[in-house]
């Protein structure tokens, strides 16, 4: 029987198998990434592992080690299937030996692989997965989140539209991404006074969404607020369909650039971003800039290069407070309560869930001169207060 062809890049720093770092000894901190590299989230993948890299170079000056360690990467494909996710997370885990877990692409596979972080004793950083689940009842104290959660972006997306009396539908893919982020909406928009009327959840593969708009079209809702992840987009058939000439809003999260780039019929439109190049003002995100478009011929660095950079930096600044060592309680002790620096500004894991409280921002859609996608533009930051969701582990 023919085996699978099996992704697996190891990206090192002159260092051998046997030097690998184990309940904090050794010469080597082995991290296991996973990530989409091929599928439908294949480009958050890629991104989240340009970023992880960048991170890591940023991080320890160029040198990839800590208190005389060198640090390499491990990076498997999940290929958006979460049992593939398990057996790459395992081979991590019992083949690499790895110190650490990150990812993944999709809220499936991140779900799939937590219980693995608790039964091997090891910490995932969890980047980019937004399921509200993953810091929720599926968590476990291995477990820490450098990317937004559901209710993050909820909130930010309820204050964008939502008050008193408004009527709004819903509409957002059937998976644990779409249906979290849904609920978690409907629970910031209702306490703002919004009344949701609608929801539509759409197969994860299909392509055409024309019953689902007319349904919303049919329930006269005066905002529309999409949930959406992947290639496969509803935003030209929302054009087709001329949601907004019938006086119903679109509301959305900014994406990624790729889907950006499908995005020319929501000029105007008024919503949030995790994140996007020319947002933040800090140092980091000025040296994530430069040095991706030195690296990469001129691209500008995306949302889920920044998370992937993001979650290299949280690792590095753990290390660093441990001295190095990769036992695992020494590293929670360290993580808990830690504040640290990311393209966004600061982030601070927090010690009931570990989830990263961060800066999101309410942004207005615009077109720009010699720019081939709609820009998010700057309305206001929102602070890692303004936007801190609920705990929701019940630990």
């Amino acid at each position: 029987m023919l085996l699978p062809l099996v992704m697996s890049v190891v990206l090192a720093v002159g260092c051998s198998q046997n030097e690998s770092a184990s309940s904090g000894g050794g010469n080597t901190i082995k991290v296991g990434v996973l990530a989409s590299l091929t599928g439908p989230l294949e480009s958050y993948g890629k991104q989240t592992a340009r970023g992880f890299e960048l991170g890591l170079d940023y991080a320890t000056e160029g040198k990839r080690e800590i208190a005389g360690k060198k640090i390499e990467f491990v990076l498997e494909d999940t290929e958006t299937k979460p049992d593939v996710a398990v057996q790459k997370a395992t081979k991590l885990l019992e083949t690499d030996k790895v110190d650490f877990l990150v990812g993944s692409s999709s809220s499936g596979d991140t779900l799939a692989v937590l219980p693995l972080a608790e039964e091997y004793k090891k910490i995932m950083v969890v980047e980019p997965a937004v399921a509200d689940s993953i810091t929720g009842k599926n968590w476990n104290k291995y477990i820490f989140r450098t990317g937004r959660n559901s209710s993050q972006d909820a909130v930010a997306g309820a204050a964008a539209i939502a008050s008193k009396g408004t009527k709004i539908a819903t509409m957002a893919q059937d998976s644990a991404y779409g249906r979290e982020g849904i609920e978690a909406f409907k629970t910031a928009a209702e306490k703002l006074g919004a009344v949701i009327i609608e929801e539509q959840y759409v197969d994860t593969n299909t392509t055409d969404f024309t019953a689902n708009i007319q349904k919303i079209i049919s329930a006269k809702p005066e905002y529309v607020f999409i949930t959406w992840a992947g290639s496969n987009s509803p935003w030209k058939q929302l054009q087709d369909m001329q949601v907004q000439q019938k006086g119903i809003k679109v509301s959305t999260g900014a994406p990624d650039i790729a889907a950006l780039k499908t995005m020319e019929a929501m000029i105007g439109m008024e919503g949030f971003s995790v994140y996007y190049h020319s947002l933040p003002k800090t140092k980091m995100n000025d040296w994530l800039i430069d040095e991706h478009k030195k690296r990469f011929n001129g691209e500008i660095p995306d949302l889920f290069t920044a998370g992937g950079m993001t979650a290299a930096v949280a690792i590095v600044e753990a290390l660093k407070k441990t001295n190095a060592d990769t036992d695992s309680e020494k590293l929670i002790a360290a993580m808990e309560g830690m504040t640290f620096d990311t393209p966004k500004g600061q982030m601070q894991f927090r010690a009931e869930d570990h989830q990263a409280l961060q800066t999101l921002y309410a942004i207005k859609l615009e077109k720009k001169d010699g720019v081939d996608h709609p820009v998010p533009v700057l309305v206001r930051e929102m602070t890692m207060e303004e936007t801190a969701p609920p705990v929701r582990n019940q630990k």
